[in-house]
């Protein structure tokens, strides 16, 4: 059978990583999700990335691979949304989705393909000098010396003319025949060049990477036990989606409050934990993560499923389940900024699921709250001396915008810009960042905690911006809790306070707490604590 050519082994050392990027991008188009897929990720790429190199049989595999895998995978996910996946963007937010979007895919799969190329072409290598250094040398028969038959010498005088037992210049052979040592210019007799002995020991110090990442990838996250209750991390399914879901709560049988976060992929299971814990005496606290957040983040894609439908859809899902597990006919419900929208719009489709709802933060009407945002913004940044950004936001002029970009200047100055006293307090002050020091994350799911919430406001914030509780929701047929922080952007507040007013309900109350802003609930958890076990008694037994 004759031996493929060496095109014939280009073009196979080629489809290898590129049919490998064309099964990520379908697989994993935004990166691994859990730990399952990372480290499925990396091993795979280690075996692309070994054939590759030992078809090509050449350094430049370590190049080649990941850039044809590369390519693959940004073709297949074209049709995405979002700053992981869009063009880099010179900006903060930017190089944060640069890092946690390609940087931390790149981890898990292009280095892996690196490191396996430069070991599959150095072990073919290795192969074809050992076959090469078996061959039999010329002159040389059955590994025994050749006896030369006798000859006629040019004159024909009889005269005999051995015939040399090796060929000199012949540095394949792996001894010489006439004095059995190693042949002239043979690989034992020639030191190796200093880079060469660099170029091994960088690739196994980047191995040595790639194993560390697959052992961190590969450790589960777990939260801290309840006597006598139930603590658990679990996943439910919304369609062919999986949302991560955390249940904490001291009795079983405890009325099921679920918790949904604030803005689009966002996750806040470290935020409840530690500071909602009193919640757990009085419920089954079950918080779940958006879609896109850090143990949903494979159900976020593609992007055109990222809906507000899609949100109350994955709400209602939850909510079935809880039901089910629990044996309960309804549960309540709390919902934090952007989750308010998707959890005031569930309430008012399935009302008969719902014992009473709480929203924290509510969110109104999202284009009016952020035109006077802009507006308290531009006027800080004066006030301040910040000069660059009140004319960065004054150039740009009051939103909507129509990506995550544009409403960076807002988004990164709301904390300076709407800051307060906290002292004596300082419970909630590290906002999301609380959920990334926690073990209920992996440290996969940790990166995903940030760039879900780039990517899920990049997608769904501008189709809601038409959105108005106002106008759409005058009634609700449950009890209704809203909260404040009296440090709410004053925009927001006030919108909050003519939904109020309008809104139609069994039972209604709007509680402003002191000392606290937007996040109140992790700034005040006390009082939270203390307003939900009053919602517990005022409607548990009412039948609304």
């Amino acid at each position: 059978m004759a031996k493929p050519s060496r095109p014939a082994l280009l073009l196979l050392a080629a489809l290898s990583p590129t049919v490998w990027g064309l099964v990520v991008g379908w697989w994993t188009p935004r990166g691994p999700g859990g730990n399952h897929d990372a480290v499925v990720s990396v091993l795979a790429s280690l075996a692309a990335g070994l054939l590759a190199g030992w078809l090509g049989r050449s350094r430049w595999a370590m190049l080649a691979a990941p850039v044809l895998f590369a390519l693959a995978v940004e073709l297949v996910r074209m049709p995405l949304r979002g700053p992981t996946v869009d063009a880099p963007h010179l900006s903060g937010f930017g190089v944060a989705a640069l890092l946690l979007g390609r940087g931390l895919h790149g981890l898990l799969t292009l280095l892996p393909l690196l490191v396996g190329a430069a070991y599959g072409a150095g072990l073919a290598r290795r192969a074809a000098r050992r076959a090469t250094a078996v061959l039999p040398a010329p002159g040389v028969a059955d590994g025994s010396r050749h006896t030369p038959e006798p000859a006629t010498g040019a004159a024909g005088d009889g005269r005999h003319t051995p015939e040399p037992a090796a060929s000199t210049g012949d540095a394949r052979a792996a001894t010489d025949v006439r004095t059995g040592g190693p042949a002239a210019g043979s690989a034992p007799g020639r030191r190796r060049p200093w880079w060469t002995w660099a170029g091994r020991a960088g690739v196994g110090l980047l191995a040595a990477v790639v194993a560390l990442v697959t052992v961190a990838a590969a450790v589960p996250a777990r939260t801290a036990p309840v006597p006598g209750g139930i603590a658990e991390l679990t996943t439910v399914h919304s369609g062919d989606r999986e949302l991560g879901l955390m249940l904490r709560g001291a009795d079983r049988n405890a009325p099921v409050l679920l918790f949904l976060p604030g803005g689009p992929g966002s996750s806040e299971v470290g935020s409840v934990r530690r500071h909602l814990a009193g919640l757990e005496r009085h419920f089954v606290l079950a918080t779940v993560d958006r879609r896109g957040g850090a143990r949903s983040w494979a159900a976020f894609a593609p992007s055109s499923s990222f809906t507000l439908d899609s949100e109350v859809t994955d709400a209602i899902a939850v909510v079935e389940h809880l039901r089910q597990r629990f044996r309960q006919d309804r549960v309540y419900l709390m919902a934090h900024s952007g989750g308010s929208l998707v959890g005031v719009t569930a309430v008012r489709r399935r009302p008969e699921l719902f014992r009473a709802y709480v929203g924290v933060g509510q969110a109104v009407d999202l284009r009016a709250a952020d035109i006077s945002q802009y507006a308290d913004t531009v006027a800080w940044a004066r006030r301040t001396g910040r000069a660059d950004l009140a004319d960065q936001l004054t150039d740009l002029g009051p939103p909507p915008y129509p990506d995550m970009y544009t409403y960076e200047p807002l988004l990164a100055n709301e904390a300076g810009a709407f800051d307060f006293d906290r002292t004596g307090n300082a419970e909630g002050r590290d906002g999301v960042a609380e959920n990334l020091n926690v073990p209920e994350y992996t440290l996969l799911e940790k990166a995903h905690a940030l760039s879900g919430s780039l990517d899920g406001f990049d997608v769904l914030y501008p189709q809601l911006q038409h959105l108005d509780l106002r106008r759409e929701v005058r009634r609700l047929d449950v009890p209704v809790y809203l909260m404040d922080g009296a440090h709410e952007v004053p925009g927001r507040l006030a919108l909050t306070r003519e939904w109020y007013a309008r809104l139609e309900a069994p039972r209604k109350e709007h509680v402003v707490l002191d000392g606290a802003g937007h996040r109140s609930l992790f700034q005040r958890p006390g009082p939270v604590t203390d307003l939900l076990t009053r919602v517990l008694t005022e409607t548990r037994g009412s039948g609304v």
